[in-house]
């Protein structure tokens, strides 16, 4: 295993503009370690786990990857989280705050199951950007890189490193997390900045995901919205199963809305009070399309271009998501492409 640093290494770049625009035309490393690594097992986990979550888990296949929803009993959103199963009684749940485990063992009382934390246990370094394919083959081969596909992952050794590679991201390009043994992240953060890649924090990732529209908890998700008004009822498979929230989602649905999550482009003048109210949640400079972009709700009935007033009576004009790649079609792209 590598232990040195070669004089080509890659290294934090000098902020965060050029970190985001590393990972856009080329590859950024981001450690998200942050992140809650909850195991469920036992003969009841995939029962427990329909019962938690909004997705159906019947026909899903160990190696497969779903982002989905924690509802509280009035269907706001506790949390959204990826769920990775790796055997019919065997679970990983990510979430973004390590305190979510205290509900979540709360909610599986009732069921045969274990629920722990794992974080301390493992890193997650999330490999992200056009040539992250083209880097990851270097340490685990083309055929593992070719063979996995979007929101799959694999166990693979990079590095001598037995790892959890899984093809998903947040910063709208192609990407992987890799799950490893914390002990052995270092080796592996050093194997794969030698190869180029620029070591990146969380304002890059921030801004990141705020031009492919993602959404992030204690910003868009503080516990009061709902999974329409986060655009996110996709998530929610109602048909022929129970799970938190449900009946309360169902009532929702039938009731009108009065916000949205949206895009705003903020426009460096005050507003007319007489203009509808946004909120913004969470806003950047966009390194790509060069002004200031924001994510945020508005009421629905506006159009896209609509002129809104911020909190700040700063003006801003309502905006289709995501920004950046609006079909989506990059994190889905050949990994190995040119």
């Amino acid at each position: 295993m590598r232990r040195g640093r070669s004089p080509h290494a890659g290294a934090r770049t000098v902020n965060a503009i050029e970190q985001h625009l590393a990972t856009r035309r080329n590859a950024g490393l981001f450690d998200f370690s942050f992140m809650s690594l909850i195991e469920v097992d036992g003969a009841a986990a995939g029962t427990f786990l329909e019962h938690l979550q909004t997705r159906s888990l019947v026909a899903l296949a160990a190696g497969r990857i779903v982002y989905t929803l924690l509802l509280h009993d009035d269907a706001s959103v506790f949390i959204d989280a990826t769920l990775w199963k790796h055997a019919d009684d065997r679970w990983w749940l990510f979430t973004g705050r390590r305190t979510d485990v205290d509900t979540i063992q709360a909610r599986a009382r009732s069921f045969n199951v274990r629920v722990r934390e794992r974080s301390n246990l493992f890193a997650v370094l999330a490999l992200q950007g056009p040539a992250s394919g083209r880097t990851l083959a270097k340490l685990a081969g083309e055929a593992i890189v070719q063979k996995l596909r979007y929101f799959r992952f694999i166990e693979a050794r990079l590095e001598e490193v037995r790892s959890s590679v899984g093809r998903l991201g947040y910063s709208g390009e192609l990407g992987y997390e890799i799950v490893v043994p914390a002990v052995e992240a270092p080796s592996l953060r050093s194997a794969l900045l030698e190869l180029g890649v620029a070591e990146c924090g969380f304002d890059a990732a921030n801004s990141l995901r705020i031009e492919s529209g993602y959404v992030l908890f204690d910003r868009e998700v503080t516990g009061g919205e709902n999974p329409l008004e986060l655009r996110l009822d996709r998530l929610v498979e109602v048909r022929g199963r129970e799970f938190i929230g449900k009946q309360a989602f169902i009532a929702l649905r039938r009731a009108p809305l009065e916000r949205q999550l949206v895009g705003l482009e903020i426009v460096d003048r005050l507003a007319s009070p007489l203009l509808p109210f946004a909120c913004a949640t969470s806003e950047c400079l966009s390194p790509i399309l060069h002004r200031r972009i924001a994510l945020g709700f508005a009421p629905p009935t506006l159009s896209i271009g609509s002129p809104v007033r911020l909190a700040d009576d700063r003006l801003a004009r309502t905006a289709r998501l995501p920004f950046y790649d609006p079909s989506r079609r990059l994190p889905r792209g050949a990994p190995l492409s040119a």
